[in-house]
Order: C-alpha cells, then sequence, then structure tokens
C-alpha cells in the first residue's frame, strides 16, 4: 500500500502512533521540496497534515500540495480545538479535518472515508457525519474523538439512523428494522434507545437524534461534506 504523507517530520506522536496503529506507512516531511522528493513511484495514499504547532506553515503545504500537477487528495488536516472557528468548510485546501488531541479510531475512520469518496475504499466499511464516525467492522464508535460507549443494540440503533440522514421513521419502524419483525417489545423501547443514545452523545450532539412530533425519530437534515 502506498505511504501516507505527513507534516511535520517527525509527525506528532499522537499521529504517529494512530497511523501505526492502523496499519498505514507514513513518509514524514518538513516542506513540499521534501514532500516531491520522498515522494514513491506509486505516489502516496493521503496526507495527513498537523496544523497545531504551526498552523501558517502547515497552510503553505496545503497550498503547494493542492498545486502540484497532479494535487494530492485526500488530505486531512488535523487542528488545534481552539483554531475549528477560522476554517472554511469550503475551504479546497483540505478535504476534512479532526481535532487535537487526536482518537485513532476516528483518524482511521475519517481517512478510511476520504479513501472511499476518492474511490479508494470501501463503502461499507465507515460511516461518517459530522462529528460522528461509526466503524461497521470493528463496532466502534466515536463523536469529536470520544469514543462512545454502547451496548449491541445501541450501536445498532444509531448505526440504522447514521446510514439514513434525513429521513424520518417511527417507532414501529425502527423495530422491525433494528430489532428484527420478532421482538415482541413496544415502542417505549425505542424511547429508552434514543434517550440513552442523546445522554452518551453528550450535551453538544444530542440535537444529531431528532423528535419529529408525532411521527418518530430523524437522525440529521443533510449528510456533512467538510
Amino acid at each position: 500500500m502506498e505511504p501516507i504523507l505527513c507534516y511535520p517530520a517527525p509527525p506528532p506522536e499522537e499521529v504517529q502512533k494512530a497511523l501505526t496503529d492502523a496499519g498505514y506507512t507514513f513518509v514524514a516531511v518538513n516542506d513540499a521540496a521534501a514532500a516531491a522528493r520522498e515522494e514513491p513511484d506509486v505516489g502516496y495514499l493521503a496526507a495527513v497534515i498537523s496544523a497545531v504547532a504551526d498552523p501558517v506553515a502547515a497552510f503553505d503545504l496545503c497550498h503547494a500540495l493542492r498545486k502540484r500537477e497532479t494535487p494530492l487528495s485526500p488530505l486531512l488536516l488535523v487542528v488545534d480545538r481552539s483554531h475549528i472557528g477560522q476554517l472554511a468548510l469550503d475551504d479546497d485546501l483540505f478535504d476534512d479535518f479532526l481535532t487535537s488531541p487526536i482518537d485513532p479510531d476516528e483518524l482511521e475512520a475519517r481517512i478510511s472515508h476520504l479513501l472511499w469518496r476518492t474511490g479508494r475504499g470501501k463503502q461499507h466499511d465507515i460511516i461518517v457525519y459530522g462529528p460522528l464516525a461509526l466503524n461497521l467492522e470493528t463496532y466502534q464508535a466515536v463523536v469529536s474523538g470520544r469514543p462512545l460507549d454502547l451496548t449491541f443494540m445501541e450501536y445498532e440503533l444509531l448505526r440504522f439512523l447514521a446510514a439514513h440522514p434525513g429521513s424520518v421513521f417511527t417507532r414501529e419502524v425502527l423495530l422491525s428494522r433494528v430489532w428484527g419483525y420478532e421482538y415482541f417489545g413496544g415502542a417505549r423501547t425505542v424511547d429508552v434507545h434514543i434517550r440513552r443514545l442523546r445522554a452518551k452523545l453528550g450535551e453538544e450532539h444530542a440535537n444529531l437524534i431528532e423528535t419529529v412530533r408525532s411521527v418518530g425519530y430523524r437522525f440529521g437534515r443533510v449528510r456533512w461534506s467538510v
């Protein structure tokens, strides 16, 4: 597999550990010249640029990588949480971002999602919606880098909802699609699990799951594209 380009050299320990744990190899550089010089014949799989220590230099490198004859993509930007407000989500300098300190599962999930979006990954491996990432192979879920401790049915309910953003489902449909037609529990089962999910998502993200009065529940409105 092609290596991932990283900035700076050496990469921040959290980035290095996350990539290594996920099974990726990487090439670390400090500028565009080094990126070109160290690039293997097969090219780079993606880029992970940390703007935590030196945002100006990091964005200069992003500019250079995007201006290449073949622009490097996908590009994942790591930023300090205090810098989120300075990012323009329509900025073509990066394809996605996450905040430091990073969670290894979230970094792997976002890279997988970006690779799928560029035709180099598998769609069924990952669901990413804004701050939420679900790994469909490992049954792991993170929100804003924080792992969620979910029961199996809580995960299945969240997975089903997140796979259909903007769609409204009645309690009866959720019972049949998530729990199965042979489940004899009442609609209150859905309400209890929704309440638990919102509590685990936390106050900041509880509104990802919306209540549609007299109908049921909806996850978000539209899929984020960042």
